[in-house]
């Protein structure tokens, strides 16, 4: 489960889309104010989960859907931009990038989420130069 909030949230239907594309793993991404409806359920200490978290304008919010995952003994991945007091105990694994204006942050999330991805599928053995089942150009008549 790919969680993030406010301009994170297209970044974490894209982290979902390419495990799905490359490594073949179930994946979805969901607005992180969100998660109590439906996807908290599916949440056990089997249950990875993604959170693009910098510290932005909705970091306070994210910090707490991070501890309600944690509760739930979620294995929590986290994208940050620097360290957090607020995250201290509470995430298993932590990819930083630059801090930069809000807008752009989805751009930098962007790469370690494609190298989750890709180190995912490479673990499972997949062939990750040519993912089956996806276009490489698209045609339109």
């Amino acid at each position: 489960m790919y969680l993030g909030r406010g301009y994170n949230f297209p970044a974490a239907l894209e982290g979902a889309l390419k495990l799905k594309e490359i490594s073949y793993t179930p994946a979805e991404g969901y607005p992180a104010a969100e998660m109590k409806h439906g996807p908290i359920a599916l949440i056990d200490e089997m249950m990875p989960v993604v959170f693009i978290a910098p510290h932005d304008a909705v970091f306070d919010k994210i910090t707490s859907n991070i501890q309600e995952v944690k509760a739930r003994k979620g294995k929590i991945i986290a994208i940050t931009t620097r360290a957090e007091e607020a995250l201290d105990g509470l995430i298993d694994y932590e990819f930083r990038v630059p801090e930069t204006i809000d807008l752009l942050t989805p751009v930098l999330a962007s790469v370690p989420l494609q190298l989750l991805a890709y180190y995912i599928a490479v673990k499972r053995g997949c062939n990750v130069d040519q993912p089956r089942n996806l276009a490489k150009s698209v045609t339109v008549e």
